[in-house]
């Protein structure tokens, strides 16, 4: 036994380094001078230590703080449209019957099927004759088309695994569907909305495929690690990348202890 647990515990371990070595390999293309990369046999350890590529990035003025802006405005609207949207939509799917409850699901997540590269022209197209390309509202309706099936899923299981008893001890004391909504099933749902939250924040933040379509002149942080990817600026692309990889270690630290297996688990139960 104390071998079988020592065996799974290494390889625990091994697949963590695994995972985490692309990001150990970023940050310290981030914070190391290009001599200490380019040579004949670089060291995997982090020997030498500037801070000169983040000073450039941050010194960059309108190119930097201007896409970091774009990207967390977009973040924070979707996220707070997708749980306005989400939370009546799931609420009512949550207490149909199963098989039209499973049913909406497949529906809700029929266009996740698509890839997004086949319809994002088209949108593009529509959103140019609506005057809502390269603008933040326009970024916000289109991320919503990757955001809302996830948030409604979670919701829908939070909102199912809630006993209905609640609801209509709250209807005999005179409450109504919507009053019980808001003074029951809501505060009693607070850790399943906020990984509903935290789910739509992290899929907007790192967006790309919508934001290389409709935007042009108003980039993102991902376009702007891919610009800098593509012009082989290797060293501001790692900058960029922790840049961006902070915002989601802080959101995910503070919200992760309302993360649990059940809440991804409740909209698929009868």
């Amino acid at each position: 036994m104390k071998l079988r647990t020592g065996i799974a515990i290494s390889g625990c371990v091994v697949f963590l380094l695994f995972l985490l070595f692309p990001l150990y390999i970023m940050l310290k293309m981030s914070i190391s001078p290009p001599q200490e990369v380019f040579r004949e046999r670089p060291s995997y350890g982090i020997t030498q230590v500037t801070g000169q590529h983040f000073a450039r990035v941050f010194d960059s003025g309108e190119s930097f703080y201007g896409p970091l802006r774009r990207s967390v405005g977009t973040a924070f609207w979707v996220t707070l449209a997708s749980l306005c949207i989400a939370i009546p939509a799931a609420y009512g799917v949550a207490r149909m019957p199963v098989r039209v409850r499973l049913l909406l699901l497949f529906v809700m997540f029929a266009g996740r099927m698509v890839p997004e590269v086949s319809i994002a022209l088209p949108i593009a197209v529509r959103f140019m004759q609506l005057g809502l390309f390269d603008t933040m509202p326009g970024l916000v309706l289109a991320h919503l088309i990757r955001v809302l099936p996830v948030s409604c899923f979670i919701l829908v299981g939070v909102f199912g695994a809630l006993p209905r008893e609640l609801e209509e001890q709250a209807s005999i004391d005179g409450c109504s569907r919507l009053g019980a909504l808001g003074r029951i099933v809501l505060p009693l749902s607070l850790p399943g909305i906020a990984v509903a939250a935290l789910f739509a924040f992290l899929l907007s933040w790192d967006e790309f495929i919508y934001a290389s379509y409709l935007t042009l002149a108003n980039p993102t942080m991902p376009l702007q690690v891919y610009y800098y990817v593509s012009r082989g600026s290797l060293f501001y692309a790692a900058t960029y990348a922790v840049i961006i990889t902070v915002p989601v270690l802080v959101v995910t630290f503070l919200l992760q202890r309302h993360i649990r297996p059940e809440l991804m688990a409740g909209g698929l139960k009868g």
